[in-house]
């Protein structure tokens, strides 16, 4: 074994595989891979190696893709060739509406990522699987490119290519520490010796915590128990004349795909089982659980029914294995969090299917420090403190007893509820709040008429709709208070905290004290990072001058990793977190400045306190920071308040709002408004795939500054011309708002992709955000837009449809 490399890649499964063969593909050839026992003998030697072009969003189409056509490569290739059984075709089936309305919203997202699926009848799916019944069935979702492949012989083609191009492979090598060093580099020691290697990767499937707990951290992923059996052949398979395509099928929670001349019958039970939770032996490699059909007794009873032809077959062999789940169902692949020079790609509950993408996608980050794609909806700091092993074991039952029933808009599933409180949270659920969740925390979402409120799940504005009207409208007349819980919230201190922020930030940094502004950080490539909120609070005896940086909820983990990582060590900064000890209480409407009038000393006039300032105040007996800064475009005042004195806060501005028709609002209404408004949405309109210039936010950036990220790589950007535009769009329909990811057509050519889409309650308007192709983008443009299936007419217009002179925040 070599003494130094520059990336250790820590696992020989799918994912570990993958990302040597990649990192080579990107030019870094060395890197070495180090595998405990031998190549595939943790989950992905039982994997039943299924591969699908089925994606619900197109990052995870994306890579998928790449996976497929990695696959056909590799499955041609006359040195070291796989067996692949390419484009079998997969049929996921449906017996509600609801479901088929969200196959035909997947099929309008995959289309803009070049996928094509097609959406069958209940015939149509039993002509092309004859073996299947339609009793209780209304119809599929076709994926022609379905297949799989063998996993043993994927992962040792990938080595292969690996070590043809340099990279080194050691077999039979168990990591036992792991140490970091003060330059950020590790050294790692093994059984067959030490290695120091500039960059770590772990990708140790079900043994990811072994080695991330050498590293000081946690992941929150868990293993389920997954059993699937392979038959006796099947004489209608033979007539066919084809083979079988694969199945998946929620209505029943079974998969089957063909395995020579029987069928492989997978099993997501409701009555499921985690496995591993106190600890893997450490001999169990190649290894499987003890079978346990009883358990699966009713999936299989489901499985007969919908595949007669299974209760008079036998049955060869049974296969119970470890399979991992993360919170949320999707990977974690990118950087760790809280670490430098440290990736994982783990948590990969269908790796052989998704394996080539995701190491593709870890190999660009790892290089370039971004990839082609968005990949938040993968990023392994989506999580934060709340991610325990209790909470990853709940989720990952939860998902697993879900694994082929995708969300629906607003769907909000209870397993692990709550994680994240306030002392305001029982107070508005007493009130009928209806929560959703942000990075964990319990968010109202809107107020309910009564208890038994259950709006139906679909793709469709549902029985909320009135609901969040009357929200909107008391914020628009009176006044309204909501909630923003869990917001992220960086003090930063030291003299050059400016300096600082300058060079992180594009455009003007704020730098009088008591005063507030908005700024973007870019990409090394020129993207969009981060956006955030930059308040400079005068020295008083809560603390001397310093800056507050706020963002996202869900960015807690990945802006503070960001700033953390370019803090020069000459400069006098320092960063804490004050995410976990604030809440914004936010006070909207044109009563607002005489509610809090009421409750709090002090000149709140517009000459004494006009738009864009702070102030450090009390709001009764509460200490608190107020902002007057606005995301409804109502005006408002956002209120940040210590936990411990939130409730108090709360009963102040209760008590003064009483006369003037305060009522609670909650995120619904939020982003009704703030889409009026032409505001944005981090990670769903704000993306690393476009930069500022594409995404409508020149205003924000200073090309004159001498320097900031991505400033070079920006101009390079600015000359070649944009690539895509952010426009809004209305629609001609009442029935359906845009979903993310539909598509945006032209003479039934993909021109565009819908990145939100909500009913404007104040201005009357169906609109949508969308990056569309530059040629396409001019107001007044007519496109259509494919929402599940049906072709709506809509028109380019200006981005801000409320109040476009931002009177309402100057008055």
């Amino acid at each position: 074994m070599k003494s130094r490399t520059k990336v250790a890649v820590i696992g020989g499964g799918i994912a570990g595989c993958s990302t040597l063969y990649h990192l080579v593909q990107e030019g870094w050839t060395d890197v070495v891979l180090i595998e405990r026992d031998e190549l595939t003998s943790g989950t992905t030697w039982h994997s039943a190696a299924q591969v699908t072009n089925f994606g619900m969003n197109q990052t995870m189409v994306g890579l998928k893709s790449h996976s497929i056509a990695l696959y056909k490569k590799l499955r041609d290739d006359p040195d070291y060739p796989v067996g692949y059984h390419h484009g079998d075709g997969g049929i996921r089936l449906a017996n509600t509406e609801a479901q088929m309305q969200g196959y035909r919203h997947f099929t309008s997202m995959a289309r803009g990522m070049g996928v094509e699926y097609e959406i069958l009848d209940a015939e149509e799916c039993a002509r092309r699987h004859p073996l299947i019944s339609t009793e209780n069935l209304l119809g599929g979702l076709w994926d022609g490119e379905d297949g799989d492949i063998d996993p043993a012989q994927l992962c040792q083609a990938l080595a292969f290519h690996a070590r043809r191009a340099g990279a080194e492979v050691y077999r039979h090598t168990a990591v036992t520490a792991l140490t970091q060093k003060g330059d950020d580099t590790w050294t790692i020691e093994t059984t067959k010796g030490t290695i120091d290697a500039d960059i770590v990767v772990n990708a140790c499937g079900y043994r990811v915590n072994e080695v991330a707990e050498m590293m000081g951290v946690h992941h929150p992923v868990a293993s389920m128990e997954h059993q699937y059996f392979i038959t006796e052949d099947i004489p209608a398979i033979q007539e066919a004349g084809h083979r079988m395509p694969l199945l998946r099928c929620p209505i029943s929670d079974y998969y089957s795909r063909q395995e020579k001349g029987g069928l492989l019958v997978g099993f997501y039970e409701q009555d499921c089982k985690t496995w591993g939770m106190d600890g893997i032996s450490p001999g169990f490699a190649n290894d499987l659980c003890p079978d346990d059909l009883d358990r699966v007794m009713e999936v299989l009873e489901g499985a007969f029914e919908r595949m007669p032809v299974l209760a008079d077959v036998g049955i060869k062999r049974i296969v119970n294995g470890p399979i991992t789940y993360t919170i949320d169902g999707a990977p974690l692949v990118g950087p760790i969090p809280g670490k430098t020079n440290a990736f994982c790609i783990i948590g990969l509950r269908a790796g052989l299917g998704e394996g080539g993408g995701h190491g593709w996608l870890l190999a660009q980050q790892i290089v370039h420090g971004e990839a082609c794609y968005d990949t938040w909806c993968i990023d392994p700091r989506r999580f934060t403190g709340h991610d325990n092993v209790e909470l990853t074991a709940l989720k990952a039952i939860e998902d697993y007893q879900n694994e082929f029933r995708f969300h629906f808009p607003h769907e909000h599933r209870p397993a692990g509820r709550p994680a994240k409180t306030t002392p305001l949270t029982p107070i508005f659920a007493a009130e009928g709040a209806e929560f959703t969740v942000v990075n964990g925390w319990e968010r109202v979402e809107y107020i309910k008429p009564s208890n038994d409120f259950h709006p139906t799940l679909s793709f469709e504005f549902d029985e909320t709709f009135d609901l969040v009207a009357a929200e909107v409208r008391n914020v628009q007349t009176n006044v309204g208070l909501c909630e923003v819980n869990g917001f992220n919230r960086l003090e930063i201190t030291g003299s050059d905290r400016h300096k600082f922020l300058d060079r992180m930030i594009c455009g003007n940094v704020p730098k009088r004290a008591g005063r507030v502004g908005l700024g973007y950080l870019l990409t090394h490539h020129g993207m969009i990072k981060c956006e955030a909120t930059i308040a400079n609070i005068p020295a008083s005896d809560r603390g001397p001058e310093r800056v507050w940086y706020g963002s996202a909820a869900a960015s807690e983990t990945h802006d503070m990793d960001w700033l953390q990582a370019h803090v020069q060590p000459d400069e006098d900064v320092t960063i804490q977190s004050l995410t976990n000890d604030m809440t914004i209480l936010v006070l909207a409407g044109p009563k607002a400045r005489q509610v809090l009038s009421d409750c709090a000393r002090g000149d709140w006039s517009k000459a004494a306190f006009p738009w864009l300032s702070l102030r450090e105040c009390f709001v009764g007996i509460a200490p608190a920071t107020v902002m007057a800064v606005s995301f409804s475009g109502e005006w408002a005042y956002e209120i940040h308040v210590p936990n411990a004195s939130l409730y108090a806060a709360y009963l102040a501005l209760k008590a003064a709002g009483e006369r003037h028709g305060l009522q609670l609002f909650g995120a619904r209404a939020v982003d009704s408004m703030r889409m009026e408004k032409g505001f944005l949405h981090w990670k769903a309109d704000l993306l690393t795939e476009f930069d500022p210039f594409e995404t409508g936010l020149s205003k924000f950036v200073k090309m004159e500054k001498p320097a900031f990220i991505g400033k070079v790589a920006l101009e390079k950007r600015q000359s070649d011309g944009p690539q895509r535009k952010l426009v809004t769009l209305k629609l001609e329909s009442t029935s359906h708002p845009a979903h993310s990811g539909a598509s945006l057509m032209l003479d039934d050519v993909v021109v565009g992709t819908v990145t939100s889409g909500d009913w404007g309650h104040r201005t009357g308007l169906n609109l949508a955000y969308a990056f569309v192709e530059p040629a396409f983008a001019a107001q007044g443009q007519k496109l259509s837009i494919d929402i599940c299936g049906a072709l709506v007419n809509a028109e380019i217009i200006a981005p801000v449809q409320y109040d476009p002179d931002f009177a309402l925040l100057r008055k």
